[in-house]
């Protein structure tokens, strides 16, 4: 086979060939294209690394705007806490005012009837004592037809009405 009798001939040829295609492969790739390629993924990496410290910081700055929100909702319910405690008692203290100055015109209602009563009882007492004394004048005369004298009368008809 004359194909293969030519292998020695130009086996020599075809490995010189082969090692200066292997050479220009590996200095193309390893000095133009890896550069590149190692300047992409650095970028890359960069930018993430970049990305991932805006998102920490945009996390710390969440956290302390929520922590500012939170202490400010505290003081609002606070100070929300404390105007309805005030509220609160300002309303019990005028209800309380209000309630005393309620009893206090209560009360002067109240002596105030008592004293009409107190003073309509005597005047009742008064005329009843004075027709009891003309009854008993009149029942007197009529019974035994003897006029009595009118003090006398008066000062038996007090005497019976004061022991009952």
């Amino acid at each position: 086979m004359p194909q293969l009798s030519q292998i020695p001939e130009i086996y020599a040829s075809q490995l010189f060939w082969l090692a200066i295609v292997f050479a220009l492969i590996y200095f193309g790739i390893g000095k133009a294209m890896v550069p590149k390629i190692e300047r992409t993924v650095e970028d890359r990496n960069a930018r993430i690394a970049g990305d991932l410290a805006a998102a920490e910081a945009a996390r710390d700055a969440a956290h302390a705007s929520d922590a500012a929100y939170e202490s400010g909702l505290e003081a609002a319910r606070t100070t929300a806490l404390a105007t309805l405690s005030k509220a609160k008692d300002k309303a019990t203290a005028k209800s309380e005012a209000d309630v005393k100055k309620g009893d206090a015109a209560s009360e002067a209602k109240i002596a105030e009837a008592a004293q009409r009563i107190e003073a309509t009882k005597a005047q009742a007492l008064g005329e009843i004592e004075a027709e009891t004394v003309d009854a008993v004048q009149d029942i007197v005369a009529k019974l035994s037809g003897v006029k009595t004298d009118r003090a006398s009368v008066t000062q038996q008809v007090k005497a019976a009405l004061a022991n009952g």
